[in-house]
């Protein structure tokens, strides 16, 4: 069995600070800071592709009317205006 003044020396021998206790804290405090670094925002790639569909759309429906809108006198002048054919 172990006297309570072994363990006493245990945990004082536990509670000192090694070179290799502090090296260790080192590396780990390396990564740590490495891991919670803030990182940069990526700029949204998203937009170009939303601006790029915005343009076909717009591109669609300025080029070629849609062909279920109805008679009217103003669409008639609109059709007449654009040809035959469209």
């Amino acid at each position: 069995m172990t006297r309570p003044d072994d363990l006493e020396t245990l945990f004082a021998q536990a509670r000192t600070l090694s070179p290799a206790d502090e090296g260790a804290a080192e590396r780990f405090l390396t990564r740590f800071r490495a891991v919670a670094a803030p990182r940069r925002p990526r700029p949204a790639a998203w937009w170009p592709t939303l601006l790029a569909s915005a343009a076909v759309v717009a591109g669609l429906l300025t080029l070629r009317p849609a062909p279920d809108l109805p008679a009217s006198a103003a669409y008639d002048a609109y059709q007449s205006a654009w040809g035959e054919g469209w």
